[in-house]
């Protein structure tokens, strides 16, 4: 079985720094640079990883194709919200960590192309680098950068490259 991956001491400052485009600014201004950005990018797909960010891409009818949310904003809970979705599958992935339940759970619902929400119990932040990994080419992936914006990760190989070589760097341990 496929390991499991945790991040180490060495790795953490990676996470500090947006993985895509930053997009300051509050919320309204945030999605109408991004509306504006999904209008010339024309992308594939748009996958949410946040609870912030994909309330707010609902809220203004934007509607991505996989929605990673844990009910929490900044580690403190959030009133549950359970977003319109074909499937609605829940998950355990650990703080600091990325599981093979996570990565199977966003690799089925990208292959299967159907509105998918996946709820996580634990945390779904470094989900991002899975949700690039797996997403076709030229999607949006997006998560919160908090107190500053959002971010926007546009799938490439290049970027598939980066998220495959941060995922190299960190711990693995055998899934049970």
């Amino acid at each position: 079985m496929p390991p499991d991956y945790s991040v180490t001491p060495d790795i953490i400052s990676k996470f500090k720094e947006p993985f895509g485009k930053l997009i300051q600014g509050t919320s309204a201004e945030t999605i109408n640079k991004l509306e504006t950005m999904a209008k010339k990018e024309k992308p594939t797909s748009i996958i949410s990883v946040g609870d912030t960010v994909s309330r707010n891409l609902h809220k203004h009818h934007i509607i991505p194709q996989l929605s990673i949310t844990d009910n929490k904003s900044m580690r403190r809970k959030l009133q549950p919200k359970i977003f319109p979705a074909k499937n609605l599958v829940k998950i355990r992935n650990p703080q600091g960590k990325i599981t093979q339940q996570a990565i199977t759970a966003i690799r089925n619902a990208l292959e299967a192309n159907t509105h998918t929400h996946i709820l996580v119990e634990g945390e779904e932040d470094l989900l991002t680098l899975i949700a690039v990994l797996y997403a076709k080419e030229n999607s949006l992936v997006i998560y919160g950068q908090p107190r500053k914006g959002m971010v926007v990760v546009k799938v490439t190989d290049a970027k598939k490259a980066e998220a495959q070589e941060i995922l190299r760097f960190m711990k693995t341990t055998q899934a049970n």
